[in-house]
């Protein structure tokens, strides 16, 4: 059994480039950088570490997910809801299909779990 540690994963250094928001509300676009970890036994669950240059975007995922936020700030308003402020330290859970508005006010550093969609029955 491999175990993943990554070692200060608030100041962690060598995050991969994955390009800039896919719908971006502010220019230029966020950047996104990150590490995906493959882990063993997660099923169809994706989990990493995901940073966000400052600016807006929108929210388009389908899934639910868990996050806890390292570092930075920034605050989420969900399409049709109040404006919800995360910074470094809170613990976050998202349900399926939220969507809504993220505005990076400072560089931002989750860890993450993507929860896997389920299949739809045909």
């Amino acid at each position: 059994m491999n175990i993943t540690i990554l070692p200060q994963t608030a100041t962690l250094q060598g995050l991969e480039s994955q390009g800039p928001a896919a719908r971006p509300l502010t220019q230029p676009p966020a950047q996104f950088s990150g590490i995906d970890i493959d882990l063993v036994g997660a099923g169809g669950n994706a989990t990493g570490i995901w940073e966000s240059t400052p600016g807006r975007f929108a929210r388009h995922l389908p899934n639910a997910e868990v996050m806890h936020i390292l570092a930075g700030s920034c605050t989420f308003t969900p399409t049709d809801g109040s404006p919800q402020e995360f910074h470094a330290g809170d613990t976050v859970f998202f349900p399926a299909h939220t969507t809504g508005e993220w505005h990076v006010h400072e560089t931002l550093r989750k860890v993450y779990v993507l929860m896997a969609v389920p299949a739809v029955a045909a």
